[in-house]
């Protein structure tokens, strides 16, 4: 084995210049190799998670533009909306029909949303339905904090009161500024958005972590993303309130506007079992069964995933590959050759 991968296999951990060499120089074989034996130390017991979760979309208005996003529509389009109250409580009510607990709130950057319109609906979800809430990715965070004028740690707390538990790690698709301004040059830069997850991480708001990758980027950007994710979750006070789990997903054709590339079956399992041997700091590492699909899925689990992130109900800005019943989600564990078990979006 490649004297890299061995050190990490090992337990010891590698530097950005060893995993770029891994990337660049070593055979997908054995990367995977190293990522399921360090997957099977970190996570023993031969088990891999799911988790059940409706995503709602609660606005497609969105001010930033992604060049890759075929979702967002400007504030005066025909097709703009801002779901009430009673729209998201129909959802809900949906999701837990179909055995769901848990709410992934998801939007854009809509300045017309008052901040009393985010708790509202996370009082509601949290208080009078009993659901656990994970929303609003970085760059909502930081927007809503600056057009209500008021720090992001205010902001923080009062969502956090009002219901919200955890945070997802969206929108970070490649952490490196050159990738960034050709992406959405008015989203958060690498640095902000590893600020902004490290100040809900200090208010006891915990999420995920992911990479997007499949455009021009290069190995070099691909391993400063995963050194920007490490270094942030270095940050966190303890495990329980930093990244709980990382996910490698690929871009999807949206649009025109973003060149995106074929992502081969082994560069993928390559970038996977790289990730759960470079992140030793963060606990699960996810493989993308909506994005990628069942059969390389089923190989992901066995090169360092040891979850499968699903079922998700309802995905209206990616095309969904994945599974949508809990008797599907075991079914595709337990087919695999692992014993499943059901996880909150938080892994409690």
């Amino acid at each position: 084995m490649n004297t890299n991968l061995q050190k990490a296999v090992d337990g010891t951990r590698i530097t950005p210049a060893e995993a770029l060499d891994i990337l660049k120089n070593t055979p997908w074989t054995e990367v995977v190799e190293a990522g399921d034996a360090i997957r099977r130390r970190m996570n023993p017991g031969n088990r891999v998670g799911y988790t059940a979760f409706r995503i709602v979309n609660y606005t497609n208005v969105c001010e930033v533009t992604c060049s890759f996003c075929s979702f967002c529509r400007p504030a005066h389009s025909k097709e703009a909306y801002v779901l009430s109250l009673d729209e998201i409580r129909r959802k809900t009510l949906e999701a837990k029909a179909k055995g769901a607990d848990q709410i992934f709130l998801q939007g854009g950057v809509n300045k017309e949303i008052p901040l009393s319109y985010y708790t509202d609906v996370l009082k509601m979800l949290s208080q009078e339905m009993g659901v656990k809430v994970r929303g609003f990715s970085p760059v909502e965070l930081v927007r809503i904090a600056e057009f209500n004028n008021m720090p992001l740690d205010e902001l923080l707390d009062v969502l956090k009161e009002a219901g919200l538990s955890s945070v997802p790690g969206a929108g970070a698709e490649i952490l490196s500024d050159r990738m960034r301004q050709m992406l959405s040059p008015r989203k958060l830069t690498a640095r902000q958005w590893c600020d902004t997850l490290a100040a809900c991480h200090r208010k006891g708001l915990p999420g995920s972590a992911n990479i997007v990758f499949g455009s021009i980027e290069t190995a070099e950007e691909i391993i400063e993303h995963l050194n920007y994710v490490r270094s942030t979750q270095d940050r966190a006070p303890d495990a329980a309130h930093g990244f709980k789990s990382f996910v490698v997903w690929t871009f999807q054709p949206q649009t025109d506007k973003f060149p995106i590339r074929h992502v081969r079956g082994d560069e993928y399992l390559k970038l996977l079992a790289l990730s759960r041997i470079f992140l030793d700091n963060i606990p699960h590492i996810e493989v993308s069964l909506l994005g990628m699909g069942l059969s390389l899925g089923e190989l992901g689990l066995h090169a360092g995933a040891d979850d499968i992130n699903s079922i998700v109900i309802e995905e209206n800005v990616l095309q969904n590959h994945g599974l949508t019943t809990i008797e599907a989600a075991e079914k595709f564990i337990t087919d695999a050759g692992f014993t499943p078990y059901r996880r909150s979006l938080n892994f409690d």
